[in-house]
């Protein structure tokens, strides 16, 4: 029986990025600022057509 390749994370791959953002997070080297600019340029990045139709989607607070 031939077994396809599926790329993907293992639990354990999983557990160690939850961890490290934790870690990051708590030395300051991720803030609240940060996480609104990845998440704004991220909605930029999937719903660029709103963009070209003028919709502001920064996330302000």
């Amino acid at each position: 029986m031939a077994y396809r390749y599926r790329p993907g994370i293992s639990l354990v791959g999983l557990i160690y990025i939850i961890i490290g953002v934790f870690i990051a997070w708590d030395r300051g080297y991720i803030n609240a600022t940060l996480v609104r600019q990845v998440a704004s340029a991220l909605l930029a990045i999937f719903l660029w057509f709103l963009v070209l139709l003028g919709v502001d989607l920064h996330i302000h607070t």
